[in-house]
């Protein structure tokens, strides 16, 4: 586990950052200032609606509800804090995790070897108008291939770190599903790493909650890894979703690819906040990362007035020896011309812009996967749609 003191958290704040990845780190959440609106990686996030995870204020937790429904060639454990299963993953790179990581009672460890059937990790809220902190690592062994379903609901306060530890010539599809209750607020970092040739599908589903913000960070430590990171939200009135991820090719020939897409329908008469979602992705190719291909793209589609999006691409590129790179985010309304095109066959105009939308998510939903993934994220996008006058 990384020690980082105070003194060097001093001495790192005092120089410039070198690049994306060179940011404090500690597990130790007085190592971290409280932080405030204007800082860069809370610039987007409503700091008042947090209920004081940023600031210490949040209260006393209860102990955290997380099942695991496992079977062959799945072994779970629960360990206390100091375990040398925890950590490997990454260290917390903000207040907000490093809490997470102090508050926890059990961490739960999931590993996977052979080809297991999905392994669902359910995630229950603390309940209203309680908090609760907690740590997951999932593992897999070498040559395994398996899936992971994270399922977040429920109501209250939670906080929490996932650690993914990806093998050599493993693979791991994850499908993270934040469909919380309309009061809860979540805050949640992804780490994960990522061995020889191995293979990561980390996919990112947001439909419930008051505010939720997930910080994914994804670093290869040896050739030949590949990483494809997805997302799919969907905002209502009075909803905060962020996500503000990180990948670090710090070594040859790995690579990755980012799709999010989003949606915010917004109602301006109401009393609620405005929907809002924001999206940052951070993409480092390092000096030493020759033959890297990246690419990352973010797409949102505002359905109505009351709604606002945030989408920031940054790609950071220390060597001219890659295979590719390129990054794109866009925010807009309808395409005129697909409408055009499904009305002039007959179809009518409420009809062709739910297939627009549709077709909006279908991209990335076709890439996850796991079909019961698919066919869950599919139905949750119709009930959305079915609350929207398009």
């Amino acid at each position: 586990m990384t020690n980082i003191t105070t003194a060097d958290q001093s001495a790192h704040r005092s120089r410039v950052l070198a690049n994306k990845g060179d940011i404090f780190a500690s597990f130790d959440v007085e190592d971290f200032t409280v932080p405030k609106g204007r800082d860069e990686e809370w610039r987007f996030t409503p700091m008042r609606r947090l209920r004081g995870l940023h600031d210490g204020s949040a209260g006393d937790p209860v102990a955290a509800t997380i099942t695991v429904d496992s079977g062959d060639g799945v072994t779970v454990n629960t360990v206390k804090r100091g375990d040398d299963s925890l950590g490997r993953a990454g260290v917390p790179v903000d207040r907000v995790a490093a809490q997470a990581f102090s508050g926890f009672e059990d961490a739960t460890v999931v590993r996977l070897a052979g080809n297991p059937d999905t392994v669902t990790v359910v995630v229950d809220g603390p309940g209203e108008d309680k908090l609760a902190y907690g740590h997951i690592v999932v593992e897999t062994e070498k040559g395994a291939d398996a899936v992971v379903i994270l399922d977040y609901r429920g109501s209250g306060t939670f906080a929490d770190n996932v650690e993914f530890v990806v093998a050599d010539n493993s693979r791991l599809a994850v499908v993270a599903l934040a469909n919380w209750e309309d009061d809860a607020v979540h805050l949640s970092g992804h780490h994960a790493i990522l061995g020889r040739d191995a293979t990561l599908r980390h996919t990112i589903a947001t439909f419930g909650g008051s505010v939720v913000r997930t910080i994914p960070r994804v670093k290869f430590t040896q050739p030949g890894g590949d990483a494809e990171l997805l997302g799919v939200y969907f905002a209502d009135d009075g909803q905060y979703f962020e996500q503000r991820l990180l990948v670090d090719h710090s070594v040859p020939n790995c690579r990755s690819n980012v799709m999010y897409k989003g949606a915010l329908q917004g109602d301006p008469a109401s009393d609620k906040p405005d929907a809002r979602t924001a999206w940052v992705g951070d993409v480092l190719i390092r000096a030493e990362a020759s033959g890297t291909d990246t690419y990352e793209l973010n797409r949102n589609l505002i359905l109505s007035e009351g709604a606002r999006a945030d989408a920031v691409p940054n790609l950071e590129i220390e060597t001219g020896e890659i295979a590719g790179a390129g990054h794109a985010a866009t925010v807009g309304r309808f395409d005129d011309e697909q409408l055009f095109y499904l009305m002039a066959r007959g179809i009518p105009e409420d009809v062709a812009r739910r297939l627009v939308v549709r077709g909006f998510f279908g991209e990335v939903i076709n890439k996850i996967p796991v079909e019961s993934a698919r066919d869950r994220l599919s139905a949750l996008i119709d009930e959305e749609l079915d609350t929207v006058t398009l």
